[in-house]
């Protein structure tokens, strides 16, 4: 898709891909936490085109040194999103919690989101690497 495999490139597809994920969440959130504020949903906005920033980062490594097998794109993105939504959740654990009583009628605990975030970081990482490529190609070794 691009001639110009490198790490600059798969982190601006990652943020473009964070940034519409984001602006999606400061447009809908009100429909679910009618009482959000202008910060939560700008907080929404700007962690998820860090969220993609870091997808796109983290292409560089293809392979677990450990035990030296191949690392797919779908089980680093997954991984990584899933980890980052799971920090998130300590931050903001209140306001997660009252959009998914809202948005489901029932108390449910906010560490969904980390599978929410692991859904979003393996479909993001799979359409960088598709994108910009990954490893020794985009690192400049």
């Amino acid at each position: 898709m691009f001639s110009n495999s490198s790490l600059m490139t798969r982190i601006a597809i990652g943020k473009g891909l964070g940034l519409l994920v984001g602006v999606l969440g400061f447009i809908f959130v009100p429909y679910w936490l009618p009482d959000a504020g202008l910060m939560l949903r700008w907080g929404i906005l700007l962690w998820y085109v860090t969220f993609g920033a870091i997808i796109g980062v983290h292409g560089v490594y293809d392979r677990l040194p450990i035990f030296d097998i191949r690392l797919p794109c779908w089980l680093r993105g997954a991984a990584i999103g899933a980890w980052l939504n799971f920090v998130l959740v300590f931050f903001a654990h209140e306001p997660m919690q009252a959009m998914l009583t809202a948005a489901f009628g029932t108390p449910l605990s906010p560490f969904w989101f980390a599978l929410e975030g692991a859904i979003l970081g393996l479909i993001m990482d799979i359409i960088v690497t598709k994108a910009a490529g990954e490893g020794e190609a985009i690192a400049g070794r």
